[in-house]
């Protein structure tokens, strides 16, 4: 019973620390905005594939993100300021004004399909699989002690995955209702807050290495030979 317990409370922590992360409602708003022109049946394609990706980045940190960090020499901090950067880029691409376009309705929905696929990129890294929810997943390794711990953590990712692709889905359904003019200034308005995300993510990554305690105990050190 008691084992039991300690899997449920593992899984319940999973999922209320990594909700709250990848927010998927925010996320939904941003995936209409990137997916513009789009036919629902591709929308959702893009969705659940963003989803698995999102499952497959997380368990891999689980099970070997400490090892991969290590010994590539990545940082919690610097993977924020690579992330960071990378949503920077793609917020100021979504605030560039597109020109006119004079296409027909034909040509409109080849460009679509011809669209470059978002699902790894930026939807599930770093949309949903991002610097915060890659140290929180990282964290949960310290309560891991046997497989089955490994398991609650992987069906708690997994759930909020399962929420994330519903609201996804979902969310196609608002481009009707809001029109072309609506999704274009949506757009917009997600460009500048992705922006905004991407910025704050670099910052966040600048003050964790600036506040480092080895960094701080070797700048002691230097003036304190000087």
């Amino acid at each position: 019973m008691s084992d039991l317990l300690h899997l449920w409370g593992i899984y319940l922590g999973t999922l209320i620390g990594l909700l709250p992360i990848i927010n998927p409602l925010s996320a939904g708003p941003t995936f209409l905005a990137i997916t513009e022109g789009d036919s629902d049946e591709r929308r959702r394609e893009q969705a659940l594939k963003g989803c698995l990706y999102m499952v497959a980045i997380l368990v891999s940190f689980l099970i070997g993100g400490t090892f991969i960090m290590k010994f590539f020499g990545i940082s919690i901090p610097g993977l924020r300021i690579a992330g960071g950067i990378l949503l920077t880029g793609i917020g100021m691409s979504m605030l560039a004004t597109k020109k006119v376009s004079v296409e027909t309705d034909a040509e409109h929905q080849e460009a679509a399909r011809r669209k470059v696929d978002i699902s790894f990129s930026p939807l599930a890294m770093p949309m949903l699989s991002g610097p915060g929810s890659i140290a929180v997943t990282l964290g949960f390794t310290s309560l891991a002690t046997g497989v089955l711990d490994y398991m609650a953590i992987i069906a708690g990712i997994v759930t909020v995955a399962l929420i994330t692709y519903t609201v996804l889905r979902v969310s196609g359904r608002l481009v009707g209702f809001i029109g072309p003019v609506g999704v274009n200034a949506m757009t917009k308005i997600m460009g500048f807050l992705i922006m905004s995300m991407g910025v704050q993510f670099v910052v966040n990554g600048a003050l964790a290495i600036a506040t480092d305690p080895a960094l701080l105990r070797g700048i002691k050190a230097v003036l304190a030979t000087s």
